[in-house]
């Protein structure tokens, strides 16, 4: 959202960017107006429990006062956060959503999404997936039944369909389309590419030589005991690799050993150091991963949980990288990944052609391009 909102404040329009307190001066850096959103407990509570649903009533609410402020011509809205969604609706403005990874809607024929199941290759798989989706209809009518009793509460009428908290209007899609199973796509979805932001950073030095770099580039949110860390540096101590890890601030609980090899640093920047690596070793969240593609960088995927699952096996259908199990992962597993995704010759091609179309299409630019475009139809 900040890259999106910077690229529409650069052009001259007034944005207003509503989010948590600690990413103020950051909003008002990109020349962005800054609103503070409701932070409170969900998943869950600590004090005063309150389900998801009823927490978007009471946010869609407070956001009321702030819509009839600035007055936007459109709301654009992260797929995350449905508050501001149902606010604009309410004030009858027109409402985009940002979704900031792979679509989650599935084909009849596809896995069902964060499952982690890669594209069925014969009709036998097909159907088989398609018995699956009779199964999982249940739970997205529960979805929708949800989200229809919260449109209720804020006076707006039911929808039929399923993944109502998308617009049917414009949904931009950030994310690579070589990541993107073939689909039919519905009306007002564009893959606009990678939305890459992240706060300023200096660059930190790397470990000295002219050997492969690897990067371990760990969740900030998953394995807090830092496994993965671990397993890599472990791994690759005798390798003929440099290794930059870092732990993104969240110190491990107990020390870690560093090889010669290696170099280990609380924070970088992926926008400075990922340029300059060769493989990347990640829990294969979709910023970091869209980042190393970007910088034409092979990966090795080790999902930890949320939607971690589901890109690493779009990165292993995509043909960018390696995907390793968590359940799998030790020094042993990651050191013949990271072999793997040195030593194949169509794994760092297509990670190259990747890189290269993201220097032809920004995704910010390509979305700002199709809000300025809404914003205006009305």
């Amino acid at each position: 959202m900040l890259a999106l909102g910077r690229e529409l404040a650069a052009r001259g329009h007034e944005v207003t960017l509503q989010t948590w307190a600690k990413w103020e001066d950051e909003v008002r850096n990109g020349r962005m107006a800054f609103a503070a959103a409701p932070e409170y407990h969900v998943f869950p509570t600590r004090e005063r429990p309150m389900k998801p649903y009823a927490a978007v009533v009471r946010a869609a609410r407070e956001m009321a006062p702030l819509v009839q402020e600035v007055r936007p011509q459109a709301v654009v809205a992260d797929i995350l956060t449905l508050a501001p969604a149902l606010a604009g609706e309410v004030a009858g403005v027109p409402v985009a959503t940002v979704v900031p990874h792979v679509y989650p809607p599935a084909e009849p024929s596809f896995p069902p999404y964060a499952l982690g199941a890669r594209l069925p290759r014969t009709a036998l798989g097909r159907a088989g997936w398609q018995a699956v989706a009779r199964v999982t209809a249940a739970g997205l009518g529960q979805g929708r039944d949800e989200l229809n009793e919260t449109r209720r509460r804020l006076g707006l009428p039911a929808q039929s369909r399923f993944h109502g908290g998308i617009s049917a209007d414009l949904c931009l899609v950030g994310t690579f389309p070589q990541l993107e199973y073939p689909r039919r796509w519905p009306p007002g979805v564009h893959v606009v590419g990678p939305l890459l932001w992240e706060p300023p950073s200096e660059s930190v030095e790397l470990p000295p030589g002219d050997d492969p770099l690897v990067l371990v580039a760990p969740s900030t949110s998953q394995d807090p005991g830092q496994r993965l860390l671990r397993a890599t540096l472990a791994g690759l101590a005798d390798e003929p690799v440099r290794v930059i890890a870092t732990f993104n601030r969240r110190p491990p609980p107990e020390p870690v050993e560093v090889p010669p090899n290696a170099r280990l640093v609380d924070w970088l920047s992926y926008e400075r150091t990922m340029p300059r690596c060769d493989v990347v070793v990640l829990h294969a969240g979709h910023g970091t991963l869209a980042r190393a593609l970007a910088c034409g960088c092979s990966v090795v995927a080790c999902p930890a949980g949320g939607d971690m699952a589901e890109n690493a096996a779009r990165a292993d259908w995509a043909g960018v990288g390696v995907r390793l199990p968590s359940s799998l992962v030790s020094a042993a597993t990651v050191r013949l990944a990271v072999r793997r995704a040195l030593a194949e010759p169509k794994i760092r091609q297509r990670a190259a052609e990747l890189a290269a179309w993201a220097r032809r299409h920004d995704g910010a630019r390509a979305g700002a391009d199709l809000v300025e475009r809404f914003a205006r139809s009305d």
